[in-house]
C-alpha cells in the first residue's frame, strides 16, 4: 500500500518522528504559560522562574553542535530510541522536582535530548523515504514543530490549570514514552550516515549573509523574548485578565502562527526583502505596543495575532534563507548553528526580561523588547540585505 509514493512502512515512523517533533517543541515552550504556577509552588518570583526558561535555551545552544558531532557516529534508531527516553525522564523527573533547583537540572536534561533530536530529526525524515519524496517528508517534522509553536504553550497551560502543573510534566513525559515504544515497533533499522565534522565551520564563517542571518536572529530572537517569556504574568498583572481569557489570548496567539506559515508560502519567493522587513518590524512594533494594547482585550487579541504571525514568519523565512545559501553538505552544520543562537537569544531575551520584572517594572518589557528589536531592524536592512545583494548579483 503506498500514499504520495511513500509505502506505509515509511508513514508509520515517519508519523512517529512528527510525533515526535510535536512533543519536543511543546515541552520547550510549555513553562512559558506555567511561569506563574511554578513560581507559586517554589515561592519565589516570576523573574527567577524565568531562570528555567533561559538555562534550556543556553543549555540547547551550547550543545546543539558538539552533540551533534559527537551523535552522527551512532546507529541513527537507537540513537532516536535513547534520545527520546532522555526527553521522558527529563520530564519525569520534572514533574517530581521537590526544590526549583532540582526542576532547572530536570529541564537540562530535556534540553540534551532537544539537542540531540534536533541534529538528526531531518536527516532521518529524509532517509526513510525515497529521494523524491525527501521534501515531503522533512515538510512533516516542519509540520510537527510548528504545531508545537501554534499549540504547545496553550495546551500546555491548560493542562497546567485542570490538574496543575506538575502532572503537565507527567503527560508530556507519557506521551513520549508512548511515542518511545511505537517507534521501538516500527522505526527500521537505520545505520549511521556521513559524520559531521567541525572542518565544516571555517566556509560558513566566511559566508557574510550568514553572518548577518545569524546576527540578526540573536537580536530578534532575544527581542521576542524579552516579552513573550513573560506573557502569562503580564497579562494577568497588566491587562487584568483571568486565567481563562489568559489561555484564550495564548491559542489565538498560537493560530495567527498559521497565518505566518501561510503568508510566508504564498508572498516570500515573490517579496524576498518586503517580506523579511514586514515579519521582522512587525515583531518590534508588536512589542512597542504591548503596553499600550492592554487596556482592552480587543487590542490584546489584535496584538496576539500580530505577534503571533510575524514570531512565525520570521522563523520560516530565516531558515529557508539559512538553507537558500548554504552548500548542501553544510546545510545540517548551518541549521545546527542557527538552532543554537536561536536558542542563545531566547536565553537572553528571558533573562532581560526577568531583570526588568525583578524591578517592579513588568508593564514595561515591551519597550525594552522593541528596542533589541530595532538593533535587529537596522542589521536588516544596513547589513544583511546589502548582503544578499551581493550574493546573488
Amino acid at each position: 500500500m503506498a500514499q504520495r509514493g511513500i509505502t506505509i512502512r515509511q508513514w508509520l515512523p515517519l508519523i512517529g518522528l512528527t510525533c515526535a517533533a510535536f512533543i519536543f517543541n511543546t515541552s520547550e515552550f510549555m513553562p512559558i504559560g506555567l511561569l506563574t504556577d511554578i513560581s507559586a509552588s517554589f515561592h519565589i518570583s516570576e523573574a527567577a522562574t524565568g531562570v528555567m526558561i533561559s538555562v534550556y535555551a543556553w543549555g540547547v545552544m551550547l550543545l546543539s553542535l558538539p552533540l551533534m558531532v559527537f551523535a552522527s557516529r551512532f546507529d541513527l534508531r537507537h540513537l532516536l530510541l535513547a534520545v527520546i527516553a532522555l526527553f521522558a525522564c527529563g520530564q519525569f523527573l520534572s514533574a517530581v522536582a521537590p526544590t526549583f533547583p532540582i526542576l532547572v537540572l530536570a529541564r537540562l536534561v530535556v534540553a540534551a535530548a532537544h539537542a540531540i533530536f534536533w541534529s538528526i530529526a531531518s536527516v532521518m525524515a529524509a532517509r526513510l523515504v525515497d529521494a523524491e519524496r525527501g521534501a515531503l517528508a522533512l515538510s512533516m517534522i516542519a509540520t510537527g514543530s510548528s504545531i508545537a509553536q501554534i499549540f504547545g504553550l496553550p495546551l500546555g497551560r491548560a493542562i497546567g490549570l485542570a490538574v496543575g502543573w506538575r502532572m503537565t510534566f507527567c503527560v508530556v513525559g507519557a506521551v513520549a514514552a508512548a511515542i518511545l515504544v511505537y517507534q521501538a515497533v516500527v522505526f527500521p533499522v537505520m545505520p549511521a550516515g556521513e559524520r559531521f565534522t567541525l572542518g565544516q565551520l571555517p566556509s560558513l564563517m566566511r559566508n557574510r549573509v550568514l553572518l548577518a542571518l545569524n546576527a540578526v536572529t540573536i537580536f530578534m530572537s532575544c527581542s521576542y523574548y524579552v516579552g513573550y517569556s513573560y506573557i502569562e504574568p503580564f497579562l494577568q498583572q497588566v491587562a487584568h485578565l483571568d486565567a481563562g481569557t489568559i489561555t484564550m489570548a495564548l491559542t489565538v496567539f498560537g493560530f495567527a502562527g498559521l497565518l505566518g506559515s501561510v503568508s510566508f508560502s504564498r508572498f516570500f519567493d515573490g517579496h524576498r526583502f518586503g517580506f523579511l522587513l514586514g515579519v521582522i518590524g512587525g515583531l518590534a512594533l508588536s512589542l512597542l505596543l504591548m503596553q499600550a494594547a492592554s487596556f482592552s482585550l480587543a487590542s490584546v487579541l489584535v496584538l496576539c495575532v500580530l505577534w503571533g504571525l510575524c514570531a512565525t514568519a520570521f522563523n520560516v523565512a530565516f531558515q529557508a534563507e539559512v538553507i537558500s545559501f548554504t552548500q548542501a553538505s553544510a546545510s545540517a552544520v548551518a541549521m545546527s548553528i542557527f538552532s543554537g543562537l536561536f536558542n542563545l537569544g531566547i536565553g537572553c531575551g528571558t533573562a532581560i526580561g526577568g531583570a526588568v520584572v525583578s524591578r517592579g517594572a513588568i508593564a514595561g518589557i515591551g519597550y525594552v523588547g522593541a528596542g533589541i528589536g530595532a538593533v535587529g531592524v537596522i542589521c536588516t536592512v544596513a547589513w544583511l540585505f546589502p548582503a544578499i545583494r551581493r550574493t546573488r548579483g
